[in-house]
């Protein structure tokens, strides 16, 4: 009789299981690969990995640079974008990045160097602004004089409703 118990209690329990992760009542918006946090400060944040890797170390290492959106409730600017990278670019102030979005004309944008070289931030919410409705984005840089370029591709699905959950949170219009 103690068996027929803690059966029945098992599937009670993965029929509630089953029903609640299969409930349409609560629609979370579709972030595809985006992740969003919020630091200690309020800033929010959505950060994706770019779909190719960049070789490091002499070749024995890859790794994919990550393009994160922010937005601080009571900054200004309010909004900002960066790439973080695991090689440190040659610059110390500026550096220009050539953007392709939907594998459009490519253009230069001037972005600041950040800590250590292995950050690169543009502020204003204009940079965000142009990718809300693109499906990819193509960040062209130069690490130095002698050594190369650098390439990440960002396949951007989900992008709109990151930016929204990102401004809903910041308590602001999305850009």
């Amino acid at each position: 009789m103690k068996l027929g118990f803690v059966m029945r209690d098992v599937v009670v329990a993965a029929a509630l299981l089953f029903a609640a992760t299969n409930s349409g009542a609560t629609a979370e918006p579709n972030l595809g690969s985006w992740r969003v946090d919020t630091g200690a400060d309020g800033q929010v944040t959505a950060s994706l990995h770019a779909s190719n890797k960049l070789i490091t170390g002499g070749g024995a290492l890859g790794y994919s640079p990550v393009l994160t959106l922010a937005c601080r409730p009571d900054g200004d600017p309010r909004w900002s974008e960066w790439l973080q990278l695991n090689d440190s670019v040659s610059a110390t102030r500026k550096i220009t990045i050539s953007v392709a979005v939907d594998g459009g004309s490519k253009f230069d944008e001037s972005w600041a160097v950040g800590p250590r070289g292995r950050q690169l931030v543009r502020e204003g919410d204009d940079g965000i602004k142009r990718l809300v409705s693109a499906n990819r984005l193509t960040l062209s840089w130069r690490f130095g004089l002698l050594s190369g370029r650098g390439e990440a591709d960002f396949q951007l699905a989900g992008l709109s409703e990151a930016v929204g959950l990102i401004a809903a949170s910041c308590k602001t219009d999305p850009p």
